[in-house]
């Protein structure tokens, strides 16, 4: 049979809310007409969800590898159609309303993510932490970072295309897997919408598999990772140019009493430094997540390794130390002249250093 819908659930002990979840999908299914395969992706499950899954038509797809995101990433690879929704089996998603997601699929949207917020939440069915502090805060630095559209980041329902999917290329194992679709489809410039949903209660008598604390850092740290501009760049160029302001300052400014000097030069100088190493890290965190297929390609990418080279790094790393070294010759009883030269110097060091990691980071491409 072909279908046109795959409904996707991650599973891992759910025997108390699964054939419930099933059975709404089933109902869709029945309203709806659309030809659609419901995949349980079990995730090494010890109870008897595997046998609920198939005694009602379920297709159970067995993942070894532990982990939310592992688990949708198999059961999404065992689809065969090209509409794909995923959603929850503890029964806070209503599956016989997933109409409007099939919708916004046919219309040619690559990612449709269901807004809680919208839709409305039922009494009970999030704790205040993750209403009002945990999905918010994480949500807003989303769409921050990323200039996605997408306000409800931590929805578990949505759908996307298999073609999208693909692109995305998702890595992580788990719960920042619905982190990581959001950043890498608005990364990929996907076409993205949300749809309002209502989330219910979890009908389970155990605690969820979600923890608030960690799981709420690991998409936090997912993000920070994913945007080294906000990690790196930013601050980094913040701290360089106060650093080197207040250094150009004191350099061309008016005599100051001398324990002032001995004590706000330093600083800059150390703020410049630190600016100029996460100006480093950022160009290198770059390099490697696009190595690591953890960001895509862009552009401006491919066009900076053919601007910047070992040897341009080399040479300009050379030239810096070598004005450090004759401003320190000439200007060594001038205190601050003599803390610029050992700036100048450090600058050129790392230049040199970081022209040798960055060309080996991209060794595939400079070869």
């Amino acid at each position: 049979m072909s279908y046109e819908l795959s409904i996707v659930i991650p599973c891992l002990n759910e025997e108390e809310t699964l054939a419930k979840s099933i059975l709404m999908a089933k109902d869709f299914i029945a309203n709806s007409g659309i030809a659609t395969e419901i995949i349980i992706a079990d995730n090494g499950s010890t109870d008897r969800s595997a046998e609920i899954a198939k005694s009602l038509g379920a297709r159970v797809i067995e993942v070894k590898e532990k982990g939310y995101g592992s688990a949708l990433r198999g059961g999404i690879e065992a689809a065969n159609t090209e509409f794909i929704i995923m959603g929850d089996a503890d029964n806070s998603h209503d599956f016989t309303e997933i109409l409007p997601f099939v919708e916004k699929l046919r219309e040619g949207y690559d990612l449709v993510v269901g807004n809680r917020f919208d839709g409305g939440i039922v009494d009970g069915a999030m704790s205040f932490k993750n209403k009002y502090i945990g999905n918010p805060v994480l949500s807003f630095l989303g769409r921050l970072f990323f200039k996605t559209n997408i306000r409800d980041f931590h929805s578990g329902l949505r759908g996307f295309t298999k073609t999208a999917y693909r692109k995305m290329d998702l890595q992580t194992t788990g719960m920042e897997f619905a982190s990581e679709m959001i950043v890498k489809a608005s990364l990929l410039k996907l076409k993205t919408t949300e749809v309002p949903i209502v989330m219910h209660p979890d009908g389970r008598s155990r605690p969820p598999h979600l923890r608030p604390w960690r799981d709420g850092w690991r998409h936090l740290r997912f993000m920070l990772l994913y945007s080294p501009k906000w990690l790196f760049l930013f601050p980094g160029a913040l701290f360089l140019l106060f650093g080197l302001i207040g250094m150009a300052y004191f350099i061309f400014s008016a005599d100051y009493p001398i324990h002032i000097i001995y004590i706000r030069v330093p600083v800059f100088a150390g703020l410049s430094l630190l600016g100029f190493q996460f100006v480093i890290f950022y160009a290198l965190t770059r390099v490697y997540a696009v190595q690591q297929k953890l960001m895509p390609k862009t552009k401006r990418y491919d066009g900076f390794f053919k601007i910047f080279t070992l040897e341009k790094g080399i040479v300009f790393g050379l030239l810096l130390m070598l004005s450090g070294f004759v401003l320190y010759f000439f200007k060594h009883k001038d205190f601050v002249l003599n803390v610029t030269a050992i700036l100048l110097i450090l600058f050129g060091l790392q230049s040199i250093l970081f022209g040798f990691f960055f060309s080996i980071l991209g060794l595939k491409k400079t070869l």
